[in-house]
């Protein structure tokens, strides 16, 4: 994403929370982007779509996040989990998504409606495979249950703290209740064998699937081309992050755990600059990368 984009979906958002999303039009954000019609269409093909670049771009952000901090931990730990799920709500603040998701909820589109619900159906496929790490393959067949259980709890109980809580409410505490009280009835749903809902059942309900990263050579291109634009920064640090993802990636067997390391610093060193969005972006391809090479190491 360029930089002049980003200025825009950050001036939208800001609109679309003042006024509401309803009551915004296009004009409206090109008087305040300072851009013409046809460079916002060029950009985006409706004022819906520039919307869903908004919550695409906070659910990027929360993916990468979510990856790092799997980095040298045991996918079992239910701690690493909470701070997964953490994170996801963290981003929504950061980025004062609550007001964008409210005004979805209450503009009846049908569009945006179906939007958000593909974006709450892929919380649900990831949630029930992070339970399948933790409890195992025999909790398989209840981990679309346990997904839909821990997600309507959290909630819930947020709705509810949030109206009637004196004090902020310590998101941490709720998130590692909630774990641990499906934490003590999935053995019992092991045990029985009680499941309400099939394997498969979000991608039946509209659930995308994962989306194919794109090849290893079109990486290279996308690595090659930001080191070219980054020659004039003066910053040898943030070059030689690139330079090592480029050499790593077009070795005979690029090396996971090493890829993993710099890809988060790599990401890190760029927040707050003028290529920020870029390297996310790229942050992003590689994580997808990564998950490819383990694709195909496994199938070996």
């Amino acid at each position: 994403m360029n930089e002049r984009k980003r200025q825009v979906l950050l001036t939208a958002q800001r609109i679309f929370i003042e006024k509401g999303f309803a009551s915004t039009s296009v004009q409206d954000i090109l008087d305040e982007s300072g851009i013409s019609k046809g460079t916002f269409y060029n950009y985006f093909t409706s004022k819906n779509e520039c919307l869903m670049a908004i919550l695409d771009h906070g659910w990027d952000e929360a993916e990468v996040r979510r990856r790092e901090l799997l980095i040298g931990q045991d996918r079992t730990d239910k701690n690493v989990l909470a701070k997964q799920i953490i994170v996801r709500m963290q981003v929504n603040h950061e980025k004062n998504l609550l007001p964008i998701f409210e005004s979805i909820f209450h503009s009846n589109d049908p569009e945006l409606r179906a939007f958000v619900k593909k974006m709450l159906l892929v919380e649900f496929t990831w949630l029930a495979d992070r339970f399948v790490d933790i409890y195992g393959k025999e909790a398989e067949p209840y981990a679309a249950d346990c997904a839909v259980l821990l997600i309507g709890m959290l909630h819930q109980m947020l709705r509810l703290r949030s109206r009637h809580a004196e004090k902020e409410i310590d998101v941490e505490a709720l998130v590692q209740y909630v774990i641990r009280r499906i934490d003590s009835i999935v053995p019992d749903m092991i045990q029985s064998k009680d499941a309400l809902l099939e394997n498969g059942i979000f991608f039946e309900l509209g659930a995308p699937k994962k989306e194919q990263s794109i090849s290893k050579e079109e990486l290279l291109e996308k690595l090659s081309g930001f080191l070219a634009l980054l020659d004039d920064d003066g910053q040898p640090v943030n070059k030689q992050y690139v330079q090592f993802l480029l050499d790593e990636l077009r070795s005979e067997n690029p090396r996971i755990f090493v890829l993993e390391s710099v890809v988060q610093s790599f990401r890190k060193a760029f927040v707050g600059t003028s290529h920020a969005p870029e390297a996310h972006e790229l942050a992003n391809d590689v994580w997808h990368q990564m998950d490819a090479i383990r694709k195909e190491e496994t199938s070996k």
